[in-house]
């Protein structure tokens, strides 16, 4: 099988930077393939660059002038005879004019096609495709919102509050919650921005979405593979509720919010997703869980990696990193991995832990937890500089105990166990956390984090 693999994939070039370039390159290896790392000159001397068999700088700090330079990430596969491109997440792993160029330019393309990413790219058009598939969603707009007289007017037949974003990107970006008109204006000029922004003309009609704002909701998604043929399967579900301005910081898998018939009916439900949209490889379904009724809907849906993948590695003990690469060269692998015990990620950011503000800097010490259940993917180690122009994740510390009171212990040890000096880091944020009675008792929901910042009465 790996013979079969490294003839058909060839190198692989990972078009990505830090933790999960890093990860990715583990398993690269491991497979017997050649992995290749393409770097800014910011990123020369982190640990991903040194641990590739082969390296190529890209570019300057600025990422629109290297990991965002699709020429220049295309020259570097075509220099170092790379049959394959693996975007990790973020930068381009969404990017449906980046997978349809690596297709083009003769290489594997490690993902959804280019044509499911741009189906499930635009929210609208990913909304309206679940809803024909009968995969449930929030009471919004089916086409885009264009300026704030319809913002107002849709917003008066669905009902206030109302949350509002663009219709495309991802991670909560120029996302809002609009409880009556004067807050509707500003979030929508706020998403009317952000879209902009997106597509790069100002003078393009912005794509607003609207929909319900379900009050007290939990953030659940299911991660899928698509096989070879159109099978699809789910791998269960991840808890992604603990988030910081619409952002996840902390995830776990199974879900504390989700009984066994709603786990039931959000498996089948993104099946279906997966099934709507003709997914090949790896994806995740995105969901809001309503708390109160334990009903959901729809919320997104993306392609390849996320962050929090190795919470579902922790309890399947599956390499989902393997399972790309091998759908990506025609296997159909078999899985009978059964989710087991409780996992929990921590996204160790180069942030405040009261305002979330970055903190980038010089890093003078960094020792990372280690015993059983205990798994730390880091993009850094000492001696190396964490600096403003990435996003500030420095590491996904996560651990997997028997169960979920297993799963706390384990993180409240690895937690404090976990130094980092120099930049600034959200450990002690963390440690509060696993303190935290909402927390623990694992009824919370997206709303946790601002009831923990809350001023005092």
């Amino acid at each position: 099988m790996v013979g079969v693999l490294i003839e058909t994939l060839g190198p692989v070039l990972i078009a990505n930077r830090g933790e999960i370039a890093r990860r990715i390159i583990r398993t690269v290896q491991r497979l017997g393939l050649r992995a290749i790392a393409v770097h800014s000159e910011a990123d020369a001397a982190l640990p991903f660059v040194r641990e590739a068999d082969e390296a190529v700088l890209i570019g300057p700090a600025d990422p629109a002038r290297s990991y965002l330079d699709v020429a220049k990430v295309l020259e570097a596969a075509r220099a170092t005879g790379a049959g394959a491109i693996h975007p990790g997440h973020g930068f381009l792993a969404e990017n449906a004019a980046f997978a349809r160029a690596v297709i083009e330019a003769g290489m594997v393309w490690i993902g959804p096609s280019p044509e499911v990413i741009g189906r499930i790219g635009d929210k609208i058009n990913a909304r309206n495709l679940m809803e024909a598939a009968g995969v449930p969603v929030a009471p919004g707009t089916r086409e885009p919102v264009t300026d704030l007289s319809l913002a107002l007017k849709a917003a008066e037949g669905i009902g206030y509050p109302v949350m509002v974003k663009t219709a495309g990107g991802g991670g909560g970006i120029g996302m809002s919650v609009a409880h009556d008109d004067e807050e509707l204006a500003k979030a929508y000029e706020q998403a009317a921005r952000a879209a902009s922004r997106s597509s790069g003309d100002a003078l393009d009609g912005p794509d607003v979405l609207l929909e319900r704002y379900v009050e007290r909701a939990r953030h659940v998604e299911v991660q899928i593979l698509g096989l070879p043929g159109g099978r699809v399967v789910a791998l269960g579900e991840r808890d992604c509720s603990v988030q910081r301005r619409h952002q996840k910081v902390v995830e776990e898998s199974p879900s504390p919010g989700v009984t066994a018939e709603l786990r039931e009916r959000l498996l089948a439900a993104a099946v279906r997703a997966g099934e709507a949209v003709g997914c090949l490889g790896v994806a995740t379904v995105e969901c809001l869980v309503d708390v109160e009724r334990q009903e959901f809907v729809f919320l997104e849906m993306s392609t390849g990696l996320q962050v929090e993948h190795p919470v579902t590695e922790l309890v399947t003990g599956l390499d989902l990193v393997e399972l790309q690469l091998r759908v990506a060269a025609g296997e159909s692998p078999e899985l009978r991995a059964e989710p087991s015990g409780h996992a929990i990620e921590f996204r160790v950011h180069a942030e405040d832990s009261e305002r979330f503000l970055p903190g980038p800097g010089p890093i003078t010490a960094w020792d990372e937890p280690t015993g059983e259940g205990v798994r730390v993917d880091s993009g850094y180690a000492a001696g190396d500089t964490v600096t403003a122009f990435y996003d500030p994740l420095m590491a996904k510390l996560c651990v997997h105990g028997s169960d979920r009171e297993e799963a706390l212990e384990k993180g409240r040890k690895a937690v404090a166990g976990f130094v980092v000096e120099g930049p600034e880091s959200n450990l002690r944020f963390c440690a509060e956390l696993l303190e935290n009675a909402e927390f623990v008792s694992g009824d919370y929901d997206t709303g946790l984090v601002v009831r923990m910042r809350a001023p005092a009465a």
